[in-house]
């Protein structure tokens, strides 16, 4: 939820043409990281919780493009965000390790 506050700041900065476009995109993908995770947390197995881990997993990859793209585009000047997608990607792959663990 810290990353999607940080997404949110970030691109409030984005140029006004971008409202419905990138923007639109980047906080959309970054919405769906925890809310797949709480998804998945509140199922019935954790073979449905990996699923949904595989689904954050997958808009984190999203969030990752789109952000390289906005740097590419002129619209960010560093990339602080770099390293909370990288530990976030980290601790979803443990989480996964995690649970496969416990399904024997």
């Amino acid at each position: 939820m810290t990353l999607v506050k940080g997404i949110y700041k970030l691109t409030a900065e984005f140029p006004k043409e971008e409202t419905y476009g990138l923007v639109s995109q980047i906080r959309r993908a970054a919405v769906s990281i925890p809310s797949n995770i709480a998804e998945g947390a509140a199922r019935n197995s954790n073979k449905e919780f990996i699923q949904f881990l595989y689904i954050s997993l997958g808009s984190l990859a999203e969030l990752e493009t789109q952000l390289l793209l906005s740097k590419e585009l002129g619209f960010l000047k560093n990339a602080e965000i770099n390293g909370s997608i990288v530990r976030i990607r980290k601790m979803l792959l443990g989480l996964i390790k995690h649970l496969r663990g416990k399904n024997g």
